[in-house]
C-alpha cells in the first residue's frame, strides 16, 4: 500500500507539472497576442501611437484614445489606465488632451486621468500604482455630496526625464520641471523646479542641484560607476556569472 500511495503522489505530481507549464505556455501566449503595439493597435485607435510603444496585456480603463498621442517607444506596463475627457464618446475637439513623449515608462497599476490636457515629457519613469490627475473633487456646498459637485480641473505638465516613485500622486495643476525625483507616495501639486527632489504628503523640496553648488544637501552616497564605453553585454553577463572569489 505505501508504495502505490508513492506512485499515486509521483503521477499526481508530474501531472501538475505539466498542467502548470501549459497554463503558464498559454498565459504567456495571451499576453503577448493582448498587447497593443502601432503595427497591432486591436479595438484602440490612439491618436498616435509610436513606433516601438506597447501597452502590456492586460490593459487597465482606456478611452477618450483618439485625443491619446503615445510617444515612440513608451512601455506601459499591465492595468494602466489612460483616460482623455470625464466619459467615454464625448467630442474634445481638435487638439490632444493626453501627450506622452518619447520613452515614457508607466508602471503597473498606474492612472493617468486627463479630463484637461496633461503632458508627460520624454524619458520619464513612473513605478507602479502612480496615479497623475488633471481633475479634483470640489466640495463648495457643504449640503451636497462631494461625488456629486462639479470637479476642478487643471492642466498637468510633467518634465523631460522626471522619476515618479512607487504611489506617488500628482494632481491638478502641478507643474514639475526636468529631471525632477519624486519619492514614493509623495503627493505633488504646484511647481517644482528642475532637478529638484521631492517627498511627502503634501511634498517639499528635500533636495536641489545648480551649477555652483551641486547636490544640496549633498548626496549621502558615492555615484555609481557607470559601464565602460566598449563592453559588450555578453562581457557584462560573464562577470556577472563570476564569483566573488573570481573577482
Amino acid at each position: 500500500m505505501p508504495k502505490n500511495r508513492n506512485t499515486f503522489s509521483s503521477l499526481t505530481a508530474w501531472r501538475r507539472r505539466l498542467a502548470a507549464g501549459a497554463v503558464q505556455r498559454g498565459w504567456q501566449w495571451v499576453q503577448q497576442a493582448g498587447a497593443i503595439t502601432a503595427e497591432h493597435p486591436g479595438r484602440l485607435r490612439f491618436r498616435r501611437i509610436g513606433s516601438g510603444t506597447r501597452l502590456a496585456f492586460p490593459q487597465g480603463t482606456v478611452f477618450g484614445e483618439p485625443w491619446i498621442e503615445l510617444g515612440d517607444h513608451c512601455i506601459i506596463g499591465e492595468q494602466v489606465t489612460l483616460t482623455a475627457g470625464m466619459m467615454p464618446g464625448l467630442d474634445l475637439g481638435s487638439e490632444p488632451i493626453l501627450t506622452l513623449g518619447d520613452g515614457v515608462v508607466l508602471g503597473r497599476g498606474s492612472h493617468v486621468i486627463a479630463d484637461t490636457t496633461v503632458a508627460i515629457g520624454s524619458n520619464t519613469y513612473c513605478g507602479p500604482y502612480v496615479y497623475i490627475t488633471s481633475t479634483n473633487h470640489s466640495y463648495d456646498d457643504p449640503h451636497q455630496p462631494v461625488g456629486k459637485q462639479w470637479p476642478r480641473m487643471e492642466p498637468v505638465e510633467i518634465g523631460p526625464g522626471c522619476w515618479l516613485g512607487t504611489g506617488a500622486v500628482v494632481l491638478p495643476g502641478a507643474r514639475l520641471g526636468r529631471n525632477v525625483v519624486v519619492a514614493a507616495g509623495a503627493v505633488v501639486r504646484g511647481e517644482v523646479p528642475d532637478h529638484a527632489v521631492v517627498a511627502g504628503a503634501p511634498a517639499r523640496i528635500v533636495r536641489t542641484w545648480d551649477h555652483e553648488n551641486g547636490w544640496q544637501p549633498p548626496l549621502r552616497t558615492p555615484a555609481p560607476v557607470p559601464i565602460p564605453e566598449g563592453v559588450t553585454p555578453e562581457q557584462l553577463l560573464a562577470v556577472a556569472e563570476l564569483t566573488p572569489d573570481e573577482v
